[in-house]
């Protein structure tokens, strides 16, 4: 009797293919503003954040300090972000997104966002849309599960919670 489930490794195959060339496509044109996507990341997390010491946004991004160093001062030197002192630590330096560089991210940001809109609303029906975003959902709880030690995950994810 055949197997009809779906093996873990097709499953990791297709969402790795899948979001990868959905990702390229929806990765802002910043190329006129000098905006690799490696600054676009740093962006998007003291975005996202409100505001991170160094430390803590090269923690998020996974690398050494020292590699953000000279990506931080030249999105400081673009008016990208400020530094601030910490207030409770002033040794520590607080990164914030400016009123300028907030702007040229929604700028850069939303057209690719209508564009994906208008794509979904095209092409796909009020059910599929449900089942898009019950899929990510599922790709939201593996994110959230990525650093975690498999043995506590696998049983997570296989009970279907």
């Amino acid at each position: 009797m055949p197997n009809d489930e779906p093996s873990s490794a097709l499953c990791a195959k297709t969402v790795r293919r899948t979001v990868s060339q959905l990702a390229r496509k929806l990765r802002p044109a910043l190329s006129s503003d000098g905006i690799s996507v490696a600054k676009l990341s740093v962006i998007g997390w003291i975005y996202r954040a409100g505001a991170l010491t160094p430390t803590e946004l090269a923690s998020r991004e996974g690398v050494k300090l020292q590699t953000l160093t000279r990506l931080l001062s030249e999105l400081e030197r673009g008016g990208w972000l400020r530094r601030t002192r910490d207030q409770s630590d002033g040794r520590r330096s607080q990164l914030s997104l400016t009123t300028r560089g907030r702007e040229r991210l929604f700028a850069a940001v939303r057209d690719k966002h209508d564009r994906l809109a208008r794509l979904i609303e095209t092409h796909l029906n009020v059910a599929e849309r449900s089942q898009l975003l019950s899929a990510c959902a599922l790709l939201e709880r593996l994110d959230s599960n990525w650093g975690a030690d498999l043995r506590d995950a696998e049983p997570a994810m296989s009970s279907g919670t």
